[in-house]
């Protein structure tokens, strides 16, 4: 059973809000590493024999359980259950405890290596727990999972994924469960291609024209411009992936919780300007590769063969 269940029925009382859903936000203890994991899983609308695919999300530096909740919102809305992770030592509270130099720090392989083990214990989890007939598990699809996450969550996701690390080193943190992923603003690594050439599942990747490194020099370019995570996209094989990419939009943009995301440096601007349409465009794009790589949805696989119709003048739309 869920530890510190707390099950909500949300009714929208607004309309175009989604119907009705549950949620449960718990604890879960990996005994192993005595390591207390925060998260929030959620269920679409259906019946107990109604089965449905489920997806991961993982903050980004500084984030907690609040990180993700547009695009989270957006599949529930389309029939997926989600479940968010909060990792301790790279999430909110080592903002509270340490301000900027200590989220500095926690942008370690370290804390990456403990990320991408949260996401295998997780996992494991959803196993036991199902097969020992937790109700509140059995409506999970454990067949058709998807991972996505923003910043270092992104890290985390391509990790995940099967990215390698070192020069031709292994791909440690790996697991073949997940089916497809999503990558909200990801970064290459200074220099090499980042191992992504090992992945060979379905990614798609989201990042933007002022999408810049937190931790980059003021003045730097990685401090002013996004176009150095596009890199990510042309190190990955060809096959099966995809990125969307949105002029004006910044790191904020992809984080799934514009207002509470941490803001490193001002705005710009147009980010706040299309923040309405850059959401809408994510969470159409996403929906429809949950849909296409977890459902085998033939309509989204088409939809996703073209490049969206909102697409600004300046937006991009690769697939490879």
């Amino acid at each position: 059973m869920l530890q510190r269940r707390r099950l909500l029925t949300l009714l929208a009382t607004t309309v175009g809000l989604a119907p009705a859903f549950a949620a449960a936000e718990t604890r879960w203890l990996d005994p192993s590493r005595q390591r207390e994991l925060p998260l929030h899983l959620r269920w679409p609308a259906g019946s107990s024999a109604d089965r449905v695919p489920l997806v991961l999300f993982s903050h980004g530096l500084g984030g907690s359980l609040q990180a993700g909740r547009d695009w989270v919102q957006a599949w529930l809305e389309a029939g997926f259950a989600t479940l968010q992770l909060q990792h301790p030592g790279s999430d909110t509270e080592v903002w509270r405890e340490g301000g900027w130099r200590r989220l500095q720090q926690a942008a370690s392989a370290e804390q990456l290596i403990a990320r991408g083990l949260d996401v295998r214990f997780v996992l494991d989890e959803l196993s036991r727990r199902q097969a020992a007939g937790d109700p509140a598990l059995a409506r999970l699809r454990l067949d058709a999972i998807g991972l996505a996450g923003h910043s270092f969550g992104a890290h985390t996701t391509l990790a995940v994924a099967g990215q390698r690390f070192g020069q031709g080193g292994p791909a440690p943190l790996s697991d073949p469960r997940p089916r497809a992923f999503a990558a909200f603003s990801p970064s290459p690594p200074p220099q090499g291609d980042g191992g992504f050439d090992g992945i060979q599942r379905p990614v798609l990747c989201l990042t933007g024209s002022f999408d810049t490194d937190p931790f980059a020099a003021v003045g730097s370019e990685r401090a002013s411009r996004g176009d150095h995570r596009r890199r990510v996209f042309e190190a990955l094989p060809p096959g099966r992936k995809a990125e969307l990419w949105l002029d004006g939009a910044d790191h904020a943009t992809f984080s799934g919780n514009a207002q509470g995301q941490r803001q490193w440096r001002p705005r710009p601007e147009p980010a706040v300007a299309q923040t309405e349409r850059h959401r809408d465009l994510i969470r159409a794009v996403t929906t429809d590769w949950w849909r296409a790589h977890l459902l085998d949805d033939a309509a989204a696989r088409q939809r996703l063969s073209q490049a969206p119709a909102a697409l600004g003048p300046q937006d991009a739309w690769r697939t490879a």
